[in-house]
């Protein structure tokens, strides 16, 4: 018998296997962070996510990753999703009962603290504290709107948080759902190689990350800077701690005030 530990929930998988093989399974593991995405595009995961420590850990069953089609849940021989906007306009609204069944089929795997997420520019900014919530969650639920948005008695009746990546607007929320994702499932244990990349980070402690250096020690005739190189971890400290500040105040004072008041 080997004395070989075996990591939790881990599956074999082939190495030849594409990116979308990787979610070919509907079996929920326990214990295991899931991310289920309601979607028109579901050939649209796992993208990004299938690649480098996220689709490394994807393979190790360090999470999971589904996808639920709403073409499946599309109204009449052609599965229609959407319909003309209530009193006028532009464009066309995903319908309130093709999501509303979409949602609840996605929703019945949820099991503990699950919320779910609708990808929208009208909605709370994402931000890293939201990211360190979702991974100490069970799983999450990501809503990807189309067209002019989802029919708002949807959002109501599932109680649903809007969220947006920013100020602007994209054709829908696929590539944010994967965005957020990833910067949760990154978060997770075992994702990364070194658990304390993430302490340094941007945003982990309400600041901007320094800057980073490495070999060669001259290059274009500009050199690391001197402290790093000085094997003096307590100045080394203080300086990084200093350009963090220096570059938060600089490029992001809106997070400078956020921090100074919480100091």
């Amino acid at each position: 018998m080997s004395d070989t530990p075996k990591s939790f929930g881990r599956k074999t998988i082939r190495p030849m296997l594409k990116p979308r093989a990787l979610m070919d399974t509907d079996e929920a593991l326990v214990g295991v962070w899931q991310a289920r995405v309601v979607t028109l595009f579901p050939d649209a995961f796992p993208g990004v996510l299938g690649l480098s420590l996220t689709g490394k850990a994807l393979q190790e069953n360090r999470w999971q990753l589904h996808t639920h089609d709403l073409r499946e849940h599309g109204i009449g021989k052609h599965r229609n999703v959407d319909d003309t906007p209530a009193g006028g306009g532009a464009g066309m609204v995903l319908r309130a009962d093709v999501v509303g069944d979409a949602l609840a089929a996605a929703q019945s795997f949820a099991l503990g603290r699950w919320p779910i997420l609708y990808m929208s520019p009208r909605g709370r900014p994402f931000d890293q504290t939201m990211a360190q919530d979702l991974a100490r969650c069970d799983g999450v639920t990501l809503l990807c709107g189309r067209f002019e948005g989802v029919d708002e008695r949807v959002l109501e009746h599932f109680g649903i948080t809007e969220v947006s990546l920013g100020d602007f607007v994209m054709t829908g929320g696929e590539l944010a759902a994967q965005a957020m994702i990833d910067a949760t499932v990154r978060l997770l244990p075992g994702v990364l190689g070194n658990a304390d990349s993430t302490v340094e980070e941007s945003h982990a402690q309400g600041l901007l990350e320094h800057p980073q250096y490495t070999r060669p020690a001259v290059w274009e005739d500009r050199a690391i800077p001197d402290v790093l190189m000085s094997g003096n971890h307590a100045e080394i400290a203080k300086w990084r701690r200093a350009r963090s500040e220096d570059l938060t105040k600089e490029r992001r004072p809106d997070l400078w005030r956020r921090h100074a008041g919480d100091d």
